[in-house]
């Protein structure tokens, strides 16, 4: 990761050479933006929009948005919601959005008010909730399947530093993915511009905004919940309040920071969007959006991510040293069985099975990123006789776990060697994205033989 300074007065950088004080401040000598990251957009010919996300040379996020998906895809939409049916047994209630399947919507995702809760106890949900009346909700999750989209009362609006809470004036948080420092900082600066009836959460892109640019952010977004206030109070239950903006600004409004040394986009309209919209977030970056031009090597060839995406469909992964994962999804969790397959590694079987047991760590997260890969995920680990080795080999799991911003939770080899986690499921998933059920087996990956029957 390029490391970032503060500014100051330049006292502190004296004894730093030319060469150093650029590569800190994401340049290189030639004058060429550098990064971990780095972005590609490719657009098809039916307007299927695919990006795919670089550390290094591989790949590690990819999203693709259709043309249809604007109907389908409603994660971060804001709805004015009539409740259809509180379950006070599943702590639930169905919600009617406006779209084909009504929502659902949790205990804890419900804002209670002080008289409605008892003794001090969890409140109930049919203390908040009636049949028929109407609440102004969230989209959390994109319907999947079978299942309606999830809703919250916790409404929230992004920007390009800041997440406003309205009407949360206790909730406030920094990213911890930014230094102490930096954190320290923001800390100072959001005292002065904290607003009293709403909460604010400082996302990693605000490292080294000023406060004025702090400032103009949330003042888009006070605006912002203004106009869907006033919405709210002249429509009637099913109105779509609020849409996210498209996939691609989006994932720019999230991502994109220092740390991406460019993003490359294949297509004149989509460039010139985003281009405009950088312009206006963040001007410092906007040399940083190119177009890509080469009309005889598409773009997804030239940066090696249409083999990626190949591979990642795969069930078997192999690993650096000659190991391997094989990757099972069913429809209640995912198994990842590590095996040495061609490393016979040098020296004695732990030693092989630890340095094999690592590769896998690693590897295990970015294809968990890349596949986009949620709920219960148990991986068969290969046994280690060493405590020292399974805390190394879990300790690693964390830490690359920590480079995808979806939330995680890893728990402790167990005696029989496996390692049981939890990832917050966001969408389909990559493989889905690409694939349809099979119409002769129904999905169960083989066909009975009726004759023998």
């Amino acid at each position: 990761m390029t490391a970032q300074i503060p500014e100051d007065d330049g006292s502190v950088l004296d004894d730093l050479d030319e060469e150093t004080l650029e590569r800190r401040r994401g340049r290189t000598r030639k004058g060429r933006p550098t990064g971990r990251y780095q972005m590609i957009v490719h657009v098809g010919e039916d307007r299927t929009i695919q990006m795919g996300v670089l550390e290094g040379r591989s790949l590690v996020e990819h999203y693709v948005s259709r043309p249809e998906d604007g109907a389908t895809s409603i994660d971060g939409n804001i709805y004015l919601g009539k409740v259809q049916n509180v379950l006070p047994g599943m702590e639930a209630a169905f919600v009617d959005i406006g779209t084909p399947k009504n929502g659902v919507i949790y205990q804890r995702d419900v804002q209670f008010d002080a008289g409605e809760i008892e003794g001090g106890g969890a409140p109930k949900i049919e203390t908040a909730l009636k049949n028929g009346q109407s609440i102004l909700v969230q989209v959390t999750k994109n319907p999947i399947g079978a299942k309606g989209a999830r809703l919250t009362q916790d409404v929230s609006l992004a920007g390009r530093f800041v997440v406003m809470v309205p009407n949360q004036p206790t909730t406030y948080g920094i990213s911890k993915r930014l230094p102490d420092d930096e954190r320290k900082r923001l800390r100072k600066v959001l005292e002065g511009i904290r607003p009293t009836d709403a909460g604010l959460i400082v996302r990693t892109a605000a490292e080294g905004a000023t406060a004025d640019e702090l400032t103009r952010d949330l003042a888009r977004l006070q605006d912002q919940w203004r106009q869907i206030s006033s919405l709210a109070a002249q429509s009637k239950a099913g109105t779509l309040l609020y849409r996210e903006p498209p996939l691609v600004v989006r994932v720019i409004r999230e991502e994109f920071t220092k740390e991406y040394r460019s993003v490359v986009i294949d297509d004149d309209v989509i460039f010139s969007e985003v281009k405009a919209y950088v312009d206006a977030i963040a001007p410092e970056l906007s040399e940083r959006v190119e177009r890509y031009e080469d009309e005889h090597l598409p773009i997804f060839e030239r940066f090696h991510v249409h083999e990626q995406l190949h591979k990642a469909l795969d069930r078997k992964v192999w690993l650096p040293s000659g190991g391997s994962l094989i990757i099972e999804r069913t429809e209640a969790l995912t198994v990842v069985d590590v095996n040495t397959g061609k490393n016979v590694g040098k020296s004695n079987l732990e030693d092989t099975v630890f340095m094999n047991n690592l590769e896998a760590a690693d590897e295990i997260a970015r294809q968990l990123r890349l596949r986009d890969i949620g709920g219960i995920i148990v991986i068969d680990f290969i046994d280690m006789e060493i405590k020292k080795n399974r805390d190394a080999v879990t300790k690693g799991l964390r830490e690359a776990l920590a480079r995808d911003k979806t939330r995680t939770q890893v728990f402790e080899i167990s005696e029989l060697g496996l390692v049981e986690m939890t990832r917050k499921r966001i969408s389909e998933g990559l493989v889905e994205a690409f694939s349809e059920t099979c119409a002769v087996c129904g999905g169960r990956g083989f066909v009975v033989d009726e004759a023998m029957l």
